[in-house]
């Protein structure tokens, strides 16, 4: 048992050195950025095309997931695997797109055989490279230089820092053109509408509550027993109180009629105008599921209404927030 406690903590040092090494060579790469950045992120906003990434191997597998960041955070892109454009799918570039060529090396074969035909094209590129000096960064509009970086594997050999620091590279890029263009949680959630931080950005209280089509209504001569009624009918555990305009005035709980008969009072032959709370939170029609959730949350609330025109049309449980978010 100790024998294996003491090999445990000999993984824990090597990953920790692991997590150290790729963090620093981020951070070196963060003292090279200078102007060029902005030359590069200026030439993709002006681009009218798309953002077509680029690379082979572990350098592939960054180009696709930075393809997917830049296309969700509002800069169309997508992947090209070089061998696939070698063999036709050249044919998806136009002369409006950007290509961004990933190659530690600079001299990936693959890479440097696209370069005549996206010439010919007429299409930008920029090159992601430790080396200036490459054959891609000379053959390129603008290099993006990530310098010499010190691979976290003992050998020297597998792509590691040198893949963190080029997805931490992209990222930065995609989140300084994210605040470029200006880009909001719904332009986010429009394009996540599947996953529940889509549903978070866009469900709105009033598509909660037409599921569940409940609006408990009592005025203020109605009885308790019959609101009580009312609330096992709606199974909302509440009533709005509305004034004689049929505006909202108040809310009605069961836990307020519960109060009332630990106290030992005659409840149930009072009226509602003798137990509401009046000016009650509430939320409207409009608002995002997850504010009104948080409303109730903060507020200890279960139940919410739901207004349009300070008339109440639905009555939210915390319930239905929680299984929909």
């Amino acid at each position: 048992m100790l024998k294996d406690f003491k090999r445990s903590i000999n993984y824990v040092e090597s990953v920790r050195e692991v997590l150290e090494k790729e963090a620093n060579e981020i951070l070196k790469l963060k003292d090279r950025i200078n102007f060029r950045i902005n030359e590069g992120i200026e030439m993709i906003l002006a681009c009218e095309g798309r953002v077509i990434f680029t690379g082979m191997g572990k350098s592939g597998i960054i180009g696709r997931k930075l393809a997917s960041t830049f296309a969700s955070t509002g800069t169309p892109a997508f992947f090209l695997h070089p061998g696939e454009a070698l063999h036709g799918d050249l044919g998806k570039i136009t002369k409006e797109d950007i290509l961004i060529a990933i190659s530690n090396s600079g001299e990936t074969s693959e890479i440097l055989n696209m370069i005549p035909s996206i010439k010919r094209i007429g299409a930008k590129m920029i090159a992601i490279s430790g080396s200036r000096k490459s054959t891609l960064a000379r053959r390129s509009n603008l290099v993006m230089d990530i310098g010499e970086v010190e691979e976290a594997c003992p050998l020297g050999l597998a792509p590691t820092s040198t893949t963190t620091v080029t997805l931490a590279l992209g990222d930065a890029i995609a989140v300084a053109l994210l605040k470029a263009r200006d880009f909001k949680p719904e332009n986010f959630a429009l394009f996540h509408p599947g996953g529940s931080l889509g549903r978070r950005l866009l469900l709105t209280v009033g598509h909660v509550a037409k599921r569940k089509r409940m609006n408990p209504v009592a005025g203020m001569d109605t009885g308790i027993k019959e609101a009580l009624f009312m609330m096992t009918e709606a199974g909302a555990g509440a009533v709005s109180v509305i004034d004689d305009r049929g505006r909202l005035a108040g809310i009605l709980t069961d836990g307020d009629i519960r109060r009332e008969l630990l106290n030992g009072h005659e409840v149930l032959d009072k009226k509602v105008a003798d137990l509401y709370t009046k000016y009650p939170v509430c939320v409207s029609e409009h608002q995002l599921a997850a504010e009104a959730l948080r409303i109730m949350e903060d507020h200890a609330f279960k139940v919410l209404p739901v207004v349009t025109g300070q008339k109440p049309v639905a009555m939210l449980h915390i319930q239905d927030l929680v299984q929909t978010i």
